[in-house]
């Protein structure tokens, strides 16, 4: 069986970057994409947030991968004319007790090597955005949107012009570690078995389940996955808010906060639904939860003006009710099996951090 240099299963965001990343060292790279597109799972379905790197434990990988990968995100979009604006960010304290807290989460990010937050009280608050309810705020210049799309494509762009590929409709099954190997079993439009040298699963919620059908992975590598649905509602008319509006984070997730298209479309959410499966249907009877929520920090939001928009699947690695945990990366040095790299886990920031993620994964491979 003829072998390939290194293959990467997944065509969303993170598995372009470290796609990207490796055929910049040279490798020989062909991503296998289960569907028809590029990012049509997890990718698609966010927010479009460049995010700051305010709110992750310190030394995780997450604060460390957003911190890099935002700094690098804004400079690639510039050097490969991606739209993007960096319209900042509010988190909002709405009570005296919330008020308190920002001082922490402002500390968090101080750690994280976020140095531009800015604490805005009530006065300049309502100069800055007049329709808003808030006792006062964090301002974080940093934080932007961006066409998640265009920057696929410009990922992918980078890697077919070092002779990379992808081959979509391919769906992999199973993998088994061989002594000068990874077999990878394939279905979908052609089946066919493949196989590589290196070999990195970035197939997001699907990446556990690889993990769990690949012989010669102990078992302990092999994580549960979880799945935390986020719906999202869009308001039907214009919205009053020039920046992205984030309640002070909650337990499972950042509140049901207000962000921006580059088209000026705003969208509410998302919220935190535990399903046993990804399905991206949204109940519009969700939103009713919605309305509270928002009129905490804009009590002037119309009945009736939100709309159901779309849902995004968020690959957990905690079990509802667990603390949340930091992206999971277990390459040869961890498990054991040479040329395998597992990538789990990869929720918000991934998008932020997506260079950064390419660069770590491609430096676990470098030969």
């Amino acid at each position: 069986m003829d072998q390939l240099d290194c293959i990467v299963i997944g065509a969303g965001i993170v598995g372009l970057a470290v796609a990207r990343a490796l055929a910049l060292q040279g490798r020989e790279v062909v991503v296998l994409e289960k569907t028809k597109l590029i990012g049509s799972e997890t990718s698609s379905h966010n927010s479009e947030v460049i995010h700051a790197g305010i709110y992750y434990a310190a030394d995780s990988l997450k604060a460390r991968f957003c911190v890099e990968g935002r700094k690098r995100l804004y400079l690639f979009m510039e050097e490969h004319g991606i739209e993007y604006k960096k319209c900042g960010k509010l988190i909002v304290a709405t009570n005296e007790v919330q008020v308190a807290e920002l001082a922490s989460i402002q500390q968090r990010a101080e750690r994280n090597g976020v140095d531009d937050l800015r604490l805005v009280e009530r006065t300049e608050l309502l100069e800055m955005e007049p329709a808003l309810n808030a006792e006062a705020a964090l301002l974080s210049p940093s934080t932007g949107i961006l066409d998640s799309h265009g920057l696929m494509l410009a990922y992918q762009g980078d890697m077919e012009e070092r002779g990379g590929a992808i081959a979509f409709g391919s769906s992999v099954d199973a993998m088994e570690a061989q002594d000068d190997g990874i077999v990878l079993t394939i279905s979908g439009d052609t089946e066919m078995v493949l196989k590589a040298k290196t070999v990195v699963n970035s197939a997001g919620f699907s990446a556990p389940r690889l993990a769990a059908n690949t012989s010669g992975l102990n078992p302990e590598h092999q994580p549960k996955a979880y799945y935390a649905k986020g719906n999202y509602f869009t308001l039907a008319g214009r919205v009053p808010f020039s920046k992205l509006i984030y309640p002070v984070p909650e337990k499972a997730g950042l509140g049901v906060h207000l962000t921006l298209d580059l088209g000026g479309q705003a969208r509410f959410g998302p919220d935190v639904e535990w399903v046993d499966r990804p399905d991206y249907a949204v109940d519009p009877a969700r939103g009713d939860s919605f309305y509270a929520a928002i009129r905490s920090y804009w009590p002037d939001l119309e009945e009736g003006s939100l709309q159901p928009s779309y849902a995004g699947i968020r690959p957990k690695l905690q079990a509802p009710g667990e603390p949340a945990h930091d992206f999971r990366i277990d390459g040869p040095s961890t498990h054991g099996v040479p040329g395998l790299v597992n990538l789990f886990g990869i929720e918000s920031p991934g998008l932020t951090s997506s260079l950064a993620i390419g660069d770590y994964v491609a430096a676990q491979l470098r030969d």
